[in-house]
């Protein structure tokens, strides 16, 4: 109920500008991932050249800890919210709303949701987040999300690949066709990776009649009840 309630918020707001909706940048629906890169981001790289994460040399042993203990240390399987862009990537739909000088995300996983501003403002300082801070401009027909002010809690996938809170990604929602979004995210973070390094992943969108998010509790085990 708690995502729905968000959703009803957000779909009060101003509809100024939604003229942008347009065959190419809508990208409004319920759409989940295609492929696995929840599991190991680093099979999706598609720069730099190599399918390499660039890894600093003092980072890989932390790196190394974490996959030898993925099971009970990936913050995923206690609940806590999964970050970006991982939550993008996860087996489950999130679904995608317009409306004036904002874009939603609401998923399926534990109550998440984002709230994308599009005013072009400088992020927040001195505050971190599990989803970091997100903002959102249009290039195109492609929306462009700069999202930082994250804490360094989260995962980027159940590998055990890790960032520091000196986290930056941006992402690339660019509709290629009427069932299709191609989803890019450029991570970087000076900390934990010797340069920026980016991901391709296919979203699909749900044409199912009356297809909708179900409610999904987490048991504090990694797992879920719809």
């Amino acid at each position: 109920m708690k995502r729905f309630l968000a959703a009803a918020a957000f779909l009060a707001l101003p509809l100024t500008g939604i003229a942008q909706t347009d065959a190419k940048t809508d990208l409004q629906g319920i759409w989940q991932a295609k492929g696995a890169a929840y599991l190991d981001l680093e099979k999706f790289v598609v720069e730099p050249a190599g399918g390499k994460i660039p890894y600093r040399a003092d980072a890989l042993a932390k790196r190394k800890e974490n996959f030898e203990k993925r099971e009970t240390a990936d913050t995923v399987k206690k609940c806590f919210l999964p970050g970006v862009p991982r939550i993008n990537l996860l087996p489950m739909p999130f679904q995608i709303f317009q409306s004036g000088k904002f874009v939603a995300i609401v998923y399926q996983y534990a109550h998440a949701y984002r709230t994308i501003s599009l005013d072009v403002s400088q992020h927040l300082d001195g505050i971190d987040f599990w989803m970091g801070d997100s903002r959102g401009h249009w290039e195109g027909s492609t929306l462009v999300v700069d999202v930082a002010d994250f804490n360094d809690q989260t995962w980027l996938d159940a590998a055990g690949d890790y960032h520091s809170d000196a986290l930056h990604v941006v992402e690339r929602y660019t509709r290629t066709g009427p069932r299709t979004i191609t989803y890019e995210a450029t991570i970087d973070d000076p900390k934990v990776f010797t340069h920026a390094w980016t991901i391709h992943v296919p979203l699909e969108l749900n044409t199912e009649k009356n297809a909708r998010l179900m409610e999904y509790e987490c048991d504090g085990a990694g797992k879920g009840t719809q």
